[in-house]
């Protein structure tokens, strides 16, 4: 793009975004004592029933929630990226309730609960920072909700490669080429659909020229347009007979 040129409503939004990211990691390094640690693909953060004494952030990197039944079940139920907070589930019964799993190598910052609290106290836009990320929280696990009971097997899959993208562009790196950091198994469970589901729906998506595969294995996806993608998925939830802008 040229300096010239007038931003587009979609990369202004993805450039503040990633100033927020930007200004509320600074703000919580200058305010909040914090441990840096850094991760590596398959390193767990914490572990299901461990006592939450702190809360964590992802400085680089990106991880996995996994949520584990008593009878042994795993259930993907996040996919969280630089700047995101991990362990609010463990402040209300003091354990976390799920597992944190790093999916490729980044830091994470640990800041002790009692210590985000005090530092909270003394100041009040790191309070409302706090309540702001909590609030995020909320919105995307109902957002993902929704996506899991409206939209078909295509269109999950659609949406979920189109917020990885929108997560990306978020964090000021490229959107039209991505690397899967879980397998097809892995994005089958955390949108509720088979293997099997997951690789005819990529196929299905690079068919209509939506996506492309920049290896042979096919982790690397190549998204030609995100904004195809978000049609793909508007079509797909548009009631019967209405017109999707």
């Amino acid at each position: 793009m040229h300096a010239n040129q007038p931003l587009t409503a979609d990369l202004a939004e993805a450039r503040a975004e990633s100033q927020r990211i930007t200004d509320m990691l600074a703000l919580v390094a200058e305010r909040v004592p914090l441990q840096r640690r850094v991760v590596h693909a398959g390193d767990t953060i914490y572990r299901c029933g461990d006592p939450c004494s702190q809360l964590f952030v992802l400085n680089t990197g990106c991880c996995k929630i996994v949520n584990s039944a008593s009878d042994g079940r795993a259930q993907v139920v996040g996919l969280l990226f630089r700047g995101d907070w991990i362990g609010f589930d463990g402040i209300a019964g003091g354990r976390y309730r799920c597992d944190a799993v790093a999916l490729d190598t980044g830091e994470v910052w640990a800041l002790r609960y009692d210590a985000l609290l005090a530092a909270c106290a003394q100041h009040p836009p790191l309070l409302a920072m706090l309540h702001a990320e909590m609030s995020r929280v909320i919105g995307r696990d109902r957002d993902s909700l929704m996506a899991l009971t409206t939209l078909s097997a295509d269109a999950r899959v659609a949406e979920f490669l189109r917020l990885m993208a929108d997560a990306l562009a978020c964090r000021g790196l490229r959107t039209d080429q991505i690397t899967l950091r879980m397998t097809r198994a892995e994005i089958g469970n955390y949108l509720g659909l088979t293997l099997e589901s997951v690789s005819r729906a990529l196929s299905r998506l690079a068919r209509q020229h939506l996506i492309g595969f920049a290896d042979g294995a096919r982790r690397e996806i190549r998204i030609p347009d995100v904004g195809a993608l978000a049609s793909f998925v508007g079509l797909e939830t548009a009631p019967a007979g209405a017109t999707v802008q």
